[in-house]
Parts: C-alpha cells; sequence; structure tokens
C-alpha cells in the first residue's frame, strides 16, 4: 500500500487530483513530521477506507509511534470539535458563545508532539470539515507562535488533496 497505489487508483478524468495528490505531498516543505502527520489527520478526516489505508500504511515510515497516535488523535478531537463550534457559529445566536462546550478537549493541550504540529494537524482536519471558526482559532494560535502562512497554506492545500482523492475514489466505488 503506498501514495503510488493511491494515485494509481485515480481514474482518468481526476488526472489532476492524481497530479496534485503527487506534487503537494512528494515536493512539500513542510518537515517530516509535520507534512506526514497532516498527511494522516486528512486522510482519517476523509473517511475513505482505501485513502486511509494507503496514506497511514505509507505514513508509518516517516513518523513515530508518538506522531501517529497524535495525528490520529488530531482527526479524532476535530471530528467533535468541527461539528460542535461550526453548528455554534451557524446557528447565530452569539449567547450559545456564554454556554460552556463540556466537552473534553485534554488531547489539545498535551498531544505527545510539538503542540504547534497537533495545531497544525487540527486546522488542517478543519478545513476538511469546513469548520470556519476552528480554521481561525488554529490559525491564530499558529501565527502566535511565529508562523508564517506558507506552512499554513501548505497544510491546506495537502488536506484539499486528500480530500478530493478521497471523494473521486469513494465516488467510483459507489458506482461500481
Amino acid at each position: 500500500m503506498s501514495l503510488d497505489a493511491l494515485k494509481q487508483a485515480l481514474p482518468d478524468y481526476a488526472k489532476d487530483t492524481r497530479l496534485n495528490l503527487s506534487s503537494v505531498i512528494t515536493t512539500s516543505k513542510l518537515p517530516e513530521q509535520q507534512l506526514w502527520g497532516t498527511v494522516v489527520a486528512t486522510a482519517l478526516a476523509s473517511r475513505s477506507t482505501r485513502v486511509i489505508q494507503e496514506l497511514v500504511e505509507e505514513a508509518k515510515g516517516h513518523l513515530t509511534a508518538e506522531a501517529l497516535t497524535a495525528a490520529k488523535a488530531a482527526a479524532s478531537i476535530m471530528a467533535m470539535n468541527n461539528v460542535y463550534y461550526r453548528t455554534m457559529h451557524l446557528i447565530g445566536d452569539e449567547e450559545y458563545a456564554n454556554l460552556p462546550a463540556r466537552l473534553r478537549m485534554q488531547v489539545i493541550g498535551n498531544p505527545g508532539v510539538d503542540k504547534n504540529d497537533f495545531e497544525l494537524w487540527c486546522l488542517a482536519v478543519s478545513a476538511v470539515n469546513g469548520c470556519g471558526r476552528c480554521l481561525e482559532s488554529h490559525e491564530k494560535v499558529l501565527r502566535g507562535a511565529g508562523w508564517t502562512r506558507e506552512p499554513i497554506h501548505e497544510a491546506v492545500r495537502i488536506a484539499s488533496v486528500i480530500h478530493a482523492a478521497a471523494a473521486t475514489l469513494d465516488g467510483e466505488q459507489a458506482l461500481a
């Protein structure tokens, strides 16, 4: 299982997705842990069995066990947070901001890897899940820690292409 197998599985009409999948991962300027953690977290957020199997297996050769677990934790915690905070935002009643979430989120404070790497993965998952409030929050934390826009932009590019590959492959499977 590999990135190459995933690219080969994409149909001809998804040539742009195939080429982008190759380029966003193989030419990334992100450090290895940030890159592959983003890949794992967004693959899990895609919910595509094929994408998860191919990319997580390849990521195991690039991540420590702790980083792999933290990337999985980012996908898990943001699956919850993105629904909650997106809903609170979309309702449009600011009084909800005064109510405590009462959701356990301790992994954000102690993810087992560099907190900024974890923030990046949470941001990328939030892009896949479409939570503007979480995107703003994680981007603000990263920028406040001195990050430039480029690595944040790169993580979102990776998330978008992995999501496109997942949507394409799952669509093809449904049509088969």
